[in-house]
Formats: C-alpha cells, sequence, structure tokens
C-alpha cells in the first residue's frame, strides 16, 4: 500500500521516503523565487538602499567640508589672533610712548613753570627794591625839606634874637615840641 496523497500535480514526498524531493517544478519555483528576491532586492536597493547611499555619502561629503571648514576657520582663526596679538603689541608699545612722551612733556612744561615763577618772582622782588629804595629817597627828600624848615625856622628866631647858648637849646626844644617829636623818629 501505497502513502500516495496528490495534491495537484505534486505527489507527497511521504511516498518515496524523502523528505526533500528534487523535481523539476521545485526547481522551477526555486528559480522564480531566485529571481523574485533579485527583482526584489534590486528595486529595494533602487528605492532603498540607493537614497540611503546617497544620503550617506552626502553626509559623509557635508561632514568632510565642515571638517575641512572647521580647519579653514581654525587656521583663519590662529592668523587672526597672531594679528590680533601683534597689534596689541604695537599699541601697548604706542601707548607707552605716548605716556613716555606726556611724561617728557610734562616735565618740561613743570621745568618751564617753575623757570617762569622764578623770574616773575625775581621781578616781583627787584621791582619791590626798587619801589622801596624809590620810598626811601622819597623819606629822605621830605627829612630833608623838614630840616630845612626846621633851620630856616630857627635862623628866623635866632636873627630875631640873639641870645646865648642856653636860649639857643630852649629854643631847639620848643621847635621841636611844634613840629613833633614823630617827624625826627620816623625814618
Amino acid at each position: 500500500m501505497t502513502n500516495l496523497v496528490q495534491y495537484g500535480n505534486t505527489f507527497s514526498l511521504l511516498a518515496t521516503g524523502r523528505i526533500f524531493g528534487l523535481d523539476k517544478q521545485l526547481l522551477v519555483d526555486v528559480c522564480f523565487q531566485g529571481i523574485a528576491i533579485f527583482i526584489l532586492f534590486a528595486f529595494l536597493s533602487y528605492i532603498l538602499f540607493e537614497p540611503v547611499k546617497k544620503m550617506l555619502n552626502n553626509r559623509k561629503e557635508k561632514v568632510q567640508n565642515d571638517l575641512e571648514t572647521a580647519a579653514a576657520n581654525k587656521e583663519e582663526a590662529l592668523k587672526l589672533k597672531e594679528t590680533y596679538d601683534a597689534k596689541m603689541k604695537e599699541v601697548d608699545k604706542e601707548a607707552e610712548e605716548i605716556l613716555s612722551n606726556a611724561r617728557k612733556k610734562a616735565l618740561k612744561r613743570e621745568n618751564d613753570i617753575v623757570e617762569e615763577a622764578k623770574e616773575e618772582a625775581a621781578r616781583i622782588l627787584a621791582r619791590a627794591n626798587n619801589e622801596i629804595q624809590l620810598e626811601k629817597n622819597k623819606l629822605q627828600d621830605e627829612i630833608k625839606v623838614e630840616i630845612v624848615k626846621v633851620a630856616a625856622v630857627m635862623a628866623g628866631k635866632m636873627v630875631k634874637m640873639q641870645m646865648d647858648e642856653s636860649m639857643q637849646n630852649a629854643l631847639i626844644q620848643d621847635t621841636l615840641k611844634e613840629m613833633g617829636d614823630d617827624t625826627w623818629l620816623s625814618k
């Protein structure tokens, strides 16, 4: 008794005692499935893999460009930093030079001011000495005039009366009292 169970054109493998049987239909099915898988793979690679590859390549190029741009920016930043440092050194030198010049000018101006003040003080002192000398001369002239007046008054009184020496001394004393002691004491 054969346990043949027919399912369409295919006989059950149980009848032959094999689990896997190679027949033409199986080969054709395997070929069709292989072709279908290949077509499916080609279709999927065109639909899915190519865009993913393209996206990955674009991303890779973008990352590479970003890295190159970053390297270029870094190099440019280093150059700018060097330029900045050089300019800062120049600015520091210029600032020091300006401060040095300002100090020199200030010292020169200070010396000029001190010199002018000394000259002005000397002029004021000379003018004051001049005025003092003029006042002395004026006072001496006034004293001479007073002495002449006193002498004239005394001579007039002596002429009026001829007197002895004690009378002359008394006359001088009276004249001095009339003129006042302040006239003779202030010089």
